[in-house]
C-alpha cells in the first residue's frame, strides 16, 4: 500500500482519474521557460549600436514567446475519466468520449501511447498515457483505464 493518495484512489478505481507523461510535462515546461528567459535576457544584453532596435529586440522576445507555446503545446496531452465519461486532450485537439463508445483500449509493444478503438470504427490515439514516463507506468495506466471501460462502458448514460 502507498502513502500517495492519488496512487490509493486509482488502486480503489475512484474518479476522477487524470494520466498526463509527468516526465514530458516537467522537460517542455522547464525548456520552455529557459528558452523564452534567455532569450529576453539575450533581447535586453544585445548593444545598441550594431543594428540590434527596439523591432529587432521584440522580434528575438517573440521567438522565445513562439518556442515556449510550442512546448507547451507539446506538453499537453492528458487523459481525464469521470463517471460522464473520457476527455482525451492530445497535442492540438480535446475529444469527449463515452464509456459507451470506447470498445477498446490498447498499447502494443512499441507503441508510443494508448490507442482507443471507438465504436464508430475509428482508432483514437490517447497521447496522455505513454511509455516516455517508463512502460510498465504505461502499462498499468492502460489496464486501469481498460478495467474503468469495462465497469462503466455497457452502461447507457440514463442508467448511470
Amino acid at each position: 500500500m502507498t502513502n500517495d493518495p492519488a496512487a490509493r484512489a486509482a488502486e480503489r478505481g475512484e474518479l476522477p482519474r487524470t494520466w498526463y507523461p509527468a516526465r514530458s510535462r516537467l522537460v517542455t515546461r522547464v525548456m520552455g521557460a529557459v528558452i523564452m528567459i534567455g532569450l529576453t535576457v539575450l533581447a535586453v544584453a544585445l548593444p545598441e549600436d550594431g543594428g540590434w532596435n527596439f523591432g529587432s529586440r521584440a522580434g528575438v522576445v517573440l521567438t522565445g514567446v513562439f518556442c515556449l507555446g510550442f512546448l507547451l503545446t507539446l506538453g499537453r496531452p492528458k487523459v481525464v475519466a469521470t463517471k460522464d465519461g473520457v476527455t482525451v486532450v492530445n497535442l492540438l485537439r480535446v475529444r469527449h468520449l463515452e464509456w459507451a463508445q470506447i470498445v477498446r483500449v490498447t498499447l502494443r509493444q512499441g507503441d508510443p501511447w494508448v490507442f482507443l478503438d471507438l465504436s464508430d470504427g475509428e482508432t483514437l490515439a490517447a497521447m496522455g498515457i505513454q511509455t516516455s514516463n517508463g512502460r510498465q507506468k504505461a502499462i498499468a495506466a492502460a489496464t486501469e483505464l481498460r478495467d474503468l471501460v469495462e465497469r462503466f462502458g455497457g452502461i447507457e448514460p440514463a442508467e448511470r
